[in-house]
């Protein structure tokens, strides 16, 4: 199969809303490992260098947006392949 008939098989859409569910649930784990991964760093990083607490945090705040937007982004596109 090509790449464009596998494209156009997903845009179809899912029929089924527990499946949808399913993806939803697993693709909800990659952010939360992130948001795990970025404040274990920035504990780490703080009991090596207490100094850097202020560049470490802010860093932190910035990368935790952006993983939840991964994580709403993922939720926006299970609302539209049940919708």
């Amino acid at each position: 199969m090509s790449a464009i008939v596998l494209a156009q098989e997903a845009a179809k859409g899912v029929t089924d809303a527990g499946l949808a569910a399913i993806g939803y649930g697993l693709a909800a784990i990659g952010p939360a490992l992130g948001v795990g991964m970025i404040f274990s760093s920035v504990i780490n990083g703080t009991a090596r260098q207490p100094e850097a607490r202020g560049v470490l945090l802010s860093l932190a705040w910035t990368t935790f947006a952006l993983v939840e937007v991964l994580a709403l982004l993922g939720f926006v596109v299970y609302f539209l392949a049940t919708g």
